[in-house]
């Protein structure tokens, strides 16, 4: 396990990591996530002992990091895949890495197959491309079968198979009961890796949350209608006091109801439906809607439209239906 408390660091006048509180617990992949600058890499720099921190405690397994008598056998972390030295064979990178830690040479040759790399074992690290680099990198954090992974932006440079190796090797790692902590901008693939979010933003904790209620608490949440029986299915909605918003493609779109609900309903009144589908935001959007106000780098440009903000469109001609508290009454 992982525990910070209170951690800060400041350079000058400066607040990178402001106070930082959370745990990150072992058997679920915990992904780290914030906008540039938000102070995620100083933050497991301090983790790893690389920065001192200004104030606050950083524990791995109950001990600092500076306590660790072989560290790689306790947490074992990609930071930079440059990292290595370019003018030694990927073997004889991870050999150093061995010896110094008092781990078993056999481990080297173990790892190198674990994330591919047997066919290249003694071609140099400064010949390697980028995701060849990162698969190194990878295979020096598990040289010593550590209980602790920490992975900032794994999955850079790694064509599509390797994208999908190291999201099942994190899960795989996971389920084993090991603690992963994982940073990424690459949001598609972090919806499809993390378990837990940790979420900063200006060096501030911003949600310790699962995946699951950050989405739910940081996007619109909608039922999606279409029906070749339009003007029945608004009198329908009207009449049952549920409130909708027309879109411009012939669809409408109930903020927070219940599929099952709704099917029933439109079943009553033998309504035909082309359509009743949940819509939930993508963990992009909820992310970009929770760190709006906490952005250090803006480009420049036109801002597209919030879609938690845009106004219904009710339809020419048509009244809003009643906005009602007993429409909760409906079960919808």
């Amino acid at each position: 396990m992982i525990e910070l408390e209170g951690l800060t660091k400041r350079y000058g006048s400066k607040v990178a990591v402001d106070h930082l509180s959370f745990q990150v617990r072992p058997g679920v992949v915990t992904g780290f996530l914030g906008p540039n600058g938000a102070g995620k890499s100083t933050t497991m720099r301090m983790l790893l002992d690389l920065d001192n921190p200004t104030s606050g405690t950083v524990r791995i397994d109950g001990k600092h990091y500076r306590e660790l008598a072989e560290p790689l056998k306790y947490i074992g972390a990609l930071l930079d895949a440059k990292a290595m030295h370019g003018g030694r064979s990927a073997y004889n990178n991870l050999l150093c890495l061995a010896q110094s830690n008092r781990i078993p040479a056999s481990r080297v040759s173990e790892v190198l197959d674990t994330v591919g790399l047997t066919a290249v074992a003694k071609k140099k690290a400064k010949g390697f491309s980028l995701g060849m680099g990162q698969r190194l990198g990878i295979a020096s954090a598990l040289l010593g079968d550590p209980e602790i992974l920490m992975f900032d932006e794994p999955v850079n440079g790694l064509d599509p198979e390797g994208i999908h190796w190291i999201r099942n090797l994190m899960k795989q790692l996971a389920s084993e009961g090991r603690t992963i902590f994982v940073s990424s901008h690459l949001m598609s693939e972090m919806a499809l890796t993390a378990d837990h979010l940790i979420v900063i933003g200006q060096g501030r904790l911003l949600a310790d949350t699962s995946m699951a209620d950050f989405i739910r608490e940081n996007s619109r949440s909608f039922v999606r209608l279409r029906s070749p029986q339009w003007e029945r299915l608004l009198d329908v909605l009207e009449q049952a006091g549920i409130r909708f918003t027309q879109t411009g493609d012939g669809a409408i779109e109930i903020d927070n109801g219940r599929i099952e609900a709704l099917g029933e309903l439109a079943a009553r009144h033998q309504l035909v439906l082309h359509e009743l589908s949940g819509q939930q935001a993508s963990l992009e959007e909820a992310f970009m809607q929770m760190t709006a106000g906490s952005v250090e780098y803006h480009a420049h440009g036109t801002p597209a439209p919030d879609p938690l903000s845009t106004p219904p469109d009710w339809g020419a001609g048509r009244p809003a239906p009643n906005w009602g508290a007993h429409d909760q009454d409906k079960g919808i």
